[in-house]
């Protein structure tokens, strides 16, 4: 019985990358956000790349499930 948490672990970073990435892009026009972080829009990227990383593990999830073993 092996625990499969590719899933869950997805779904999360997938939300997450959501969440973020609309923010980035509401927030795309305040220069004062980003004063600190060197004028970066960070919350875009780092939500963009949640959003990738949460899509890779959906698709690992879906693609390497593994058929029962018969008794």
């Amino acid at each position: 019985m092996g625990v499969d948490i590719k899933l869950p672990i997805g779904l999360m970073f997938t939300i997450l990358g959501i969440i973020l990435t609309i923010h980035g892009f509401l927030t795309v026009a305040n220069a004062e956000l980003y004063k600190k972080s060197l004028g970066i829009n960070i919350n875009l990227w780092v939500g963009l790349s949640m959003l990738v990383f949460g899509i890779f593990m959906l698709a690992l999830s879906k693609k390497l499930k593994r058929p029962e073993a018969k008794k």
